[in-house]
Order: C-alpha cells, then sequence, then structure tokens
C-alpha cells in the first residue's frame, strides 16, 4: 500500500470515527448490508434476529445513522445499498440494486460476498463507467482510466450529504478536472487506489471499538 492511500484511509477513518459511527457500525453495518442486499425491505425484526440484538437496541442504533431510508411501512430501504434508485448502479445475483456513492460499489461485494456488475455515469460527461467487482478485487474497469473523486469533510454526521453525495465516478482525471476546480476539497483516485480505500474502511467499520483505536 503507498503513503497517500494509507493516509487518505486514515483521513476518513478519522472522520467518520469523529461522528459516532463506531457505536453501531460494527455489529449492525454487515447485517443490514446483507438484508438489503436481498433487494427487499428490511424490519427492525429481522434485524434483531441477525444480529442477535434486541429490537430496541436495534431502533437505537438506527436512530444514530440519520440517513436511513424507510418506506411508509417503516420498513428499512437504503442504508449504503438502496432499493430507491442513484446514478450507481449495483446488480447482484441478478438483482437491480442501488448505492449511494461510487465507493460503495467497490466495497459491499466483499461485504456480501458477492461479485457485483457495475453501472454509473461519469459526473461529468455522463458516458458510463462499467465495472464488475469481486470479493476483494476488481475485474473489469471500462472506462480503464475511471477514477473516483473523495472527500474528507469535517462533520460527518449525516453521512449521506457530506460524504457519498460527493464520491462519483470520471471516466479519467481529466473528465473530472471541471469538478474538481469547483471542489478543491476534493481529490480523485484511480479505481484500484480507491478499492485499497475501500477496503480498509469497511475493516475499520467493523472492528470493535473497544479493541481499535479508531473505526467508523
Amino acid at each position: 500500500m503507498d503513503a497517500s492511500t494509507q493516509q487518505l484511509t486514515d483521513r476518513l477513518t478519522t472522520a467518520f470515527a469523529a461522528a459516532g459511527h463506531a457505536t453501531a457500525r460494527p455489529w449492525l453495518w454487515p447485517a443490514l448490508l446483507k438484508l438489503l442486499g436481498r433487494g427487499e425491505a428490511v424490519t427492525t425484526t429481522q434485524l434483531a434476529d441477525t444480529t442477535g440484538k434486541s429490537e430496541d437496541e436495534v431502533r437505537h442504533a438506527l436512530a444514530t445513522l440519520p440517513d436511513t431510508e424507510y418506506d411508509a411501512a417503516g420498513r428499512i430501504v437504503g442504508s449504503g445499498i438502496t432499493l430507491n434508485p442513484t446514478p450507481h448502479r449495483f446488480t447482484v445475483d441478478g438483482r437491480q440494486l442501488f448505492t449511494w456513492c461510487a465507493l460503495d460499489t467497490l466495497v459491499f461485494p466483499a461485504v456480501l460476498g458477492r461479485p457485483a456488475e457495475v453501472e454509473s455515469p461519469c459526473h461529468t460527461t455522463h458516458a458510463t463507467v462499467r465495472l464488475t467487482v469481486e470479493p476483494g478485487r476488481v475485474t473489469r474497469t471500462d472506462p480503464a482510466t475511471a477514477v473516483i473523486s473523495l472527500v474528507t469533510p469535517d462533520d460527518l454526521t449525516a453521512v449521506r450529504s457530506a460524504f457519498c453525495n460527493h464520491v462519483h465516478f470520471f471516466a479519467s482525471h481529466h473528465a473530472a478536472a471541471p469538478w474538481l476546480a469547483e471542489h478543491p476539497e476534493a481529490t480523485t483516485v484511480p479505481v484500484q487506489q480507491a478499492l485499497a480505500v475501500g477496503q480498509l474502511l469497511a475493516t475499520a467499520f467493523q472492528q470493535d471499538p473497544g479493541q481499535a483505536g479508531c473505526c467508523c
């Protein structure tokens, strides 16, 4: 791993930890993603059964994640993986899902233990970026020059608005240049480097905060 990847990961991990996400993520996050990965809305009862927690504990943990999406019946339909359309199409076992941001598409196959086909428009040119992502690796990137934007905001209380809404695919560094000029706080990295960042963050998300110095 190169130093720039580690530095970027450290900044993001610190930002997520400062927002308090360590409280819920280690036991809730993987279970919720796997249930959403089935392509159906998720109830608190399902989450309680899956995690071995009480429904009150599940509801309390969900309350710390204000970006969670619900349907009219109060079931969860989005938290990283979402059933609601976004630019980031994420197909797993033939099920059409979506993600909140470009980085999610690289991380979630490892969490689900399943490969995914990804399609997302370049944020500036609108040309389609296509990836095949297996657990832990990207086996196809089209175009090969594709990059992902990343930011490290000061306040990550609302993850989707502060982070996810700024994490896009671009067809190339050149294609990203106009957007970067308007967002000097951001950077763009090649897909493989973004994968390395995402893997380290995913590991941190699933650590016990009592055993890790910093996790999300």
